[in-house]
């Protein structure tokens, strides 16, 4: 795992575009890094399977956005990659991790559950949806 660079997004944006029905742009992407966020590239001999976005300040840091290409998925490397971005939380002396998913990604809950995130509400009606919108599930693991 390695800093992402602005030469990292045409690879970042192609797992991005496989990986979600309602992607990121590649502004929001480019923004996220002009804006000094933490992103991060999760990086392979077949090149960048993964990549991490992170957003601290004042103790808090939100997890924006964590993805693993969907060939990848499976194997564990989410956890290492969110292994990565807590030890960098931790290191920027972060207190408390926040993060949200869609209600529906029972994977991603799943894996939170496991690294001792507590969901703490709900944002209805969040997310874009194939049918109108989708809730958004908000957890936090304190560090």
């Amino acid at each position: 795992m390695r800093p992402m660079q602005e030469s990292d997004m045409d690879e970042v944006m192609a797992v991005e575009l496989l990986a979600y029905e309602f992607p990121w742009t590649l502004g929001n992407m480019r923004d996220c890094l002009k804006s000094k966020y933490c992103c991060c590239v999760y990086v392979q001999s077949s090149g960048i399977i993964g990549y991490a976005i992170m957003s601290v300040a004042v103790g808090e840091a939100n997890i924006l956005n964590l993805c693993i290409h969907p060939d990848m998925q499976g194997q564990g490397l989410g956890r290492r990659l969110m292994e990565h971005m807590l030890m960098l939380a931790h290191q920027q002396q972060v207190d408390t991790v926040f993060l949200e998913l869609r209600a529906s990604n029972r994977a991603a809950s799943t894996l939170y559950d496991a690294m001792g995130f507590n969901e703490m509400g709900v944002r209805q009606n969040y997310y874009p949806a194939k049918k109108g919108r989708e809730d958004a599930i908000l957890m936090a693991k304190i560090l």
